[in-house]
Protein backbone atom coordinates (compact mmCIF):
# COMPACT_ATOMS: atom_id res chain seq x y z
CA UNK A 1 0.00 0.00 0.00
CA UNK A 2 1.69 3.17 -1.10
CA UNK A 3 0.87 6.55 1.29
CA UNK A 4 -0.86 9.09 -0.72
CA UNK A 5 1.39 12.03 -2.49
CA UNK A 6 -0.03 14.78 0.05
CA UNK A 7 -0.27 12.68 3.21
CA UNK A 8 3.61 11.77 2.59
CA UNK A 9 4.72 15.08 1.60
CA UNK A 10 3.14 17.19 4.36
CA UNK A 11 4.65 14.40 6.55
CA UNK A 12 8.04 14.68 5.51
CA UNK A 13 7.66 18.19 6.08
CA UNK A 14 6.18 18.56 9.62
CA UNK A 15 8.99 15.89 10.44
CA UNK A 16 11.33 18.30 8.32
CA UNK A 17 10.26 21.30 10.42
CA UNK A 18 10.43 19.55 14.28
CA UNK A 19 14.47 19.39 13.33
CA UNK A 20 14.87 22.77 11.70
CA UNK A 21 13.20 24.36 14.80
CA UNK A 22 15.27 22.56 17.16
CA UNK A 23 18.55 23.56 15.04
CA UNK A 24 17.24 27.43 15.09
CA UNK A 25 15.45 27.73 18.41
CA UNK A 26 16.43 24.87 20.46
CA UNK A 27 20.30 26.44 21.62
CA UNK A 28 18.31 29.39 23.49
CA UNK A 29 17.88 27.20 26.75
CA UNK A 30 21.47 26.95 26.80
CA UNK A 31 22.74 30.44 26.35
CA UNK A 32 26.41 29.30 28.40
CA UNK A 33 27.05 27.64 25.96
CA UNK A 34 30.11 28.25 23.44
CA UNK A 35 28.59 29.98 20.00
CA UNK A 36 30.88 27.56 18.11
CA UNK A 37 29.58 24.77 19.63
CA UNK A 38 26.10 25.69 18.84
CA UNK A 39 26.16 26.63 15.24
CA UNK A 40 28.40 23.06 14.36
CA UNK A 41 25.09 21.17 16.77
CA UNK A 42 22.86 22.91 14.52
CA UNK A 43 24.28 22.19 11.87
CA UNK A 44 23.93 18.78 12.54
CA UNK A 45 20.35 18.69 13.40
CA UNK A 46 20.04 20.57 10.44
CA UNK A 47 21.05 18.01 8.23
CA UNK A 48 18.42 15.95 8.87
CA UNK A 49 16.19 18.55 8.06
CA UNK A 50 17.30 19.00 4.42
CA UNK A 51 17.21 14.74 4.42
CA UNK A 52 13.74 15.06 4.70
CA UNK A 53 12.76 18.31 3.23
CA UNK A 54 14.30 18.38 0.13
CA UNK A 55 12.76 14.60 -0.24
CA UNK A 56 9.46 16.29 0.75
CA UNK A 57 9.79 18.71 -2.00
CA UNK A 58 10.67 16.44 -4.54
CA UNK A 59 7.81 14.18 -4.18
CA UNK A 60 5.01 16.56 -3.20
CA UNK A 61 6.17 18.87 -6.66
CA UNK A 62 4.04 18.31 -9.14
CA UNK A 63 0.47 17.27 -7.12
CA UNK A 64 1.68 20.51 -5.44
CA UNK A 65 3.16 24.35 -7.13
CA UNK A 66 6.51 25.45 -5.87
CA UNK A 67 4.26 28.20 -4.08
CA UNK A 68 2.01 25.88 -2.83
CA UNK A 69 4.76 23.28 -1.26
CA UNK A 70 6.27 27.24 0.11
CA UNK A 71 2.98 27.56 1.77
CA UNK A 72 2.64 24.51 3.05
CA UNK A 73 6.27 25.23 4.56
CA UNK A 74 5.56 28.11 6.14
CA UNK A 75 2.00 27.21 7.86
CA UNK A 76 4.13 23.82 9.22
CA UNK A 77 6.92 25.90 10.26
CA UNK A 78 4.54 28.42 12.60
CA UNK A 79 2.44 25.37 13.89
CA UNK A 80 5.72 23.78 15.13
CA UNK A 81 7.24 26.65 16.00
CA UNK A 82 4.08 27.94 18.13
CA UNK A 83 4.13 24.26 20.27
CA UNK A 84 8.09 24.55 20.05
CA UNK A 85 7.68 27.98 21.74
CA UNK A 86 5.07 27.29 24.28
CA UNK A 87 6.28 23.64 25.26
CA UNK A 88 10.04 23.60 24.90
CA UNK A 89 10.65 27.33 25.56
CA UNK A 90 7.63 27.74 27.86
CA UNK A 91 7.09 30.85 26.31
CA UNK A 92 2.93 31.95 26.30
CA UNK A 93 1.02 32.11 23.00
CA UNK A 94 -0.86 35.30 23.24
CA UNK A 95 -3.93 36.51 21.33
CA UNK A 96 -1.85 38.56 18.90
CA UNK A 97 0.08 35.76 18.21
CA UNK A 98 -3.23 34.25 17.07
CA UNK A 99 -4.22 36.50 15.17
CA UNK A 100 -1.11 36.72 13.44
CA UNK A 101 -1.27 32.90 12.41
CA UNK A 102 -4.71 33.33 11.32
CA UNK A 103 -3.81 36.19 8.69
CA UNK A 104 -1.24 33.94 7.44
CA UNK A 105 -3.35 30.65 7.66
CA UNK A 106 -6.00 33.51 4.94
CA UNK A 107 -2.97 33.93 2.90
CA UNK A 108 -2.59 30.01 2.42
CA UNK A 109 -6.09 29.65 1.76
CA UNK A 110 -5.76 32.31 -1.10
CA UNK A 111 -2.70 30.58 -2.72
CA UNK A 112 -4.70 27.12 -2.87
CA UNK A 113 -8.38 28.86 -3.98
CA UNK A 114 -8.54 28.05 -7.45
CA UNK A 115 -9.98 31.44 -8.90
CA UNK A 116 -10.15 29.94 -12.58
Amino acid sequence: MSVPVPVLTIGLLVASNVFMTFAWYGHLKFKAAPIVAVILISWGIAFFEYVLQVPANRIGHGTFSAAQLKTIQEVITLSVFAIFSWAYLKEPITWHHCVGFALIAAGAWFIFHDWA
